[in-house]
């Protein structure tokens, strides 16, 4: 079953440009995490920081991805440690395509 890790980076708001830019540059990597799991990823830039919303096949190759490395490496990063909360998604409205799918 999908789920969804909001990650909350606390961090001052950044310019659209500085955030499209540093979004950007990082999207290959995250395009790369495909085979590991990782469906879909939101940049989030607002006035509690930093982040992004994901979208996993599973907790496990969520969890798989945010390591103990991980979480050094972002907190160096962005000057501030990560937080991540994980929800578990059994209804998904999509505009886009029309549809509504129940997850059992």
């Amino acid at each position: 079953m999908p789920v969804i890790a909001i990650v909350q980076i606390p961090m001052p708001k950044r310019s659209r440009e500085d955030a499209v830019r540093s979004a950007t540059s990082t999207a290959p990597t995250y395009r790369g995490l495909a085979a590991k799991g990782l469906l879909r990823k939101d940049y989030l830039n607002g006035d509690a920081g930093g982040g992004g919303v994901y979208t996993w096949e599973s907790r496990a190759a969520a969890e798989a991805w945010y390591s103990d490395k991980w979480r050094e490496e972002t907190t160096k990063r962005f000057g501030a440690a990560p937080i991540v909360t994980y929800y578990d998604t059994y209804v998904t409205v999509d505009n886009v395509a029309g549809t509504t799918t129940v997850r059992d």
